[in-house]
């Protein structure tokens, strides 16, 4: 099995980014299944139907969320009822959408998709160790390969995802940051992981918005509206393999494409 997940694709500029290159991708390594974190996708904040339909006829077959998910008012009615988007699982009971999904990829084979976000330097949701712990017990006997996005801010804090679920899942991989880091690796239990994906968006930019105005906000502390970048572009993912038979990941590699 060969996953591509694709980091925070950000406004109009992430979007001509998948459109340009995803269905190269697709071919040049023979892909089963292509994930994307969406939650910047429209305006840089959230994500429409629009949007995610737009997102969906590039190739992208699943899309995960984060903190931005609540963003756009129609986002919780239309996320109840769109399957191929999660939003993170350790939200209070009641909101709307879910947390995980398991997907039908391959003839007999079921990948599991999970989405939980961070608390540190974030919104204090429910604590994403424990709900991965609560998921595990549902998906465990669903699928063999089992993949968690994990929105957070820390890297310490993806770190300890990584190592907590080392063994029990198939790959942590760590959005939000909007930076591609170097560590992916193949941890010692079989799970592929990486501290963030990095973005997907204007490459001329600060973490895919106009440059000024963030300058503006860090040397003034006044407030400023953040716009999407536009301009040349970059892709950041990561593309993993698994073992069909145990759900181990066997190798992880990054991808950085540019216009």
């Amino acid at each position: 099995m060969r996953v591509l997940m694709i980091g925070d694709v950000v406004g109009s500029p992430g979007r001509k980014a998948l459109k340009d290159n995803v269905s190269g991708l697709k071919r040049e390594f023979g892909l089963d299944l292509v994930m994307a974190n969406g939650e910047n996708a429209a305006g840089g904040m959230g994500i429409t139907r629009n949007v995610a339909e737009e997102i969906f006829s590039y190739g992208i077959d699943f899309i995960t969320m984060g903190n931005h998910v609540w963003n756009k008012k129609e986002t919780a009615h239309y996320i109840e009822r769109e399957e191929r988007i999660i939003r993170p699982a350790n939200y209070p009971t009641g909101v709307p959408g879910r947390g995980y999904k398991v997907v039908p990829v391959k003839k007999g084979i079921n990948v599991a998709i999970a989405n939980l976000s961070g608390r540190v330097f974030m919104d204090s949701l429910d604590c994403p160790f424990q709900v991965a712990d609560q998921l595990l017990q549902e998906i465990s006997s669903q699928a063999r390969i089992i993949i968690f996005d994990f929105h957070a801010e820390a890297t310490s804090e993806k770190i300890a995802l990584g190592w907590y679920l080392n063994g029990r899942v198939s790959a942590v991989c760590g959005t939000h940051t909007h930076v591609q880091t170097a560590d992916e690796y193949i941890m010692s239990g079989g799970t592929a992981y990486i501290t963030d994906i990095g973005m997907t968006g204007a490459k001329e930019s600060i973490i895919g918005f106009k440059v000024d105005p963030i300058l503006e906000r860090f040397t003034t502390q006044m407030p400023r509206k953040f716009e999407v970048a536009g301009g040349l572009y970059q892709l950041n993912a990561v593309i993993i393999d698994f073992d069909d038979d145990t759900g181990d990941a066997v190798d992880i590699k990054r991808i950085q494409n540019y216009q």
